[in-house]
């Protein structure tokens, strides 16, 4: 829940607009009798996504999925969930969307040029710096994603959080 005040904050919204998409593809994956191979899938689907939220609390998240077997499945499943939603509650900053950017740049070193490398860090770079929105970075990487067909980078709910309709990583 948000309050309608917050909502009038464009930052604020985008990251209450992205946490109900997120919830609702938790919903999606709980309606289908999850393996522990779904949730497997459904964690590194959110990985990056999760990163721009709080890099120690994915940890976290990591260890639950990793220890899995150590707990009954349903107390995994809830537990996934109340920090799975915990960590998209925090607002994602220019800071930790760099490092994500920054991150998935490094699947492309060894396949773009030297120029193209450059011009991916530079856009990075003026994210960073504010001069341009965070889909301008994130288009161009999503551009090498399909160029390049990068299995881990194709699928990564931080590129695309919310529909393409509702714009909202458009405002600088």
């Amino acid at each position: 829940m948000v309050d309608e005040e917050r909502l009038g904050d464009s930052s604020q919204r985008e990251g209450f607009i992205e946490g109900l998409f997120a919830y609702r593809r938790w919903k999606d994956l709980l309606s289908t009798g999850p393996s522990p191979a779904d949730l497997i899938a459904f964690h590194g689907r959110h990985k990056l996504q999760l990163m721009a939220h709080s890099v120690e609390e994915l940890r976290t998240l990591g260890r639950l999925v990793a220890g899995r077997k150590e707990r009954p499945w349903a107390e995994v499943l809830e537990l996934y969930e109340g920090l799975f939603l915990d960590i998209l509650k925090k607002r994602s900053t220019v800071k930790r969307n760099t490092n994500v950017l920054q991150h998935m740049a490094g699947y492309f070193k060894k396949k773009l040029s030297s120029e193209a490398r450059q011009d991916l860090s530079a856009t990075i770079d003026r994210y960073r710096l504010g001069t341009v929105p965070l889909i301008v970075p994130a288009t161009l990487i999503c551009h090498y994603v399909r160029l390049f067909k990068e299995p881990y980078l194709i699928g990564q709910t931080y590129l695309e959080p919310t529909p393409e309709e509702l714009k909202l990583r458009n405002h600088g």
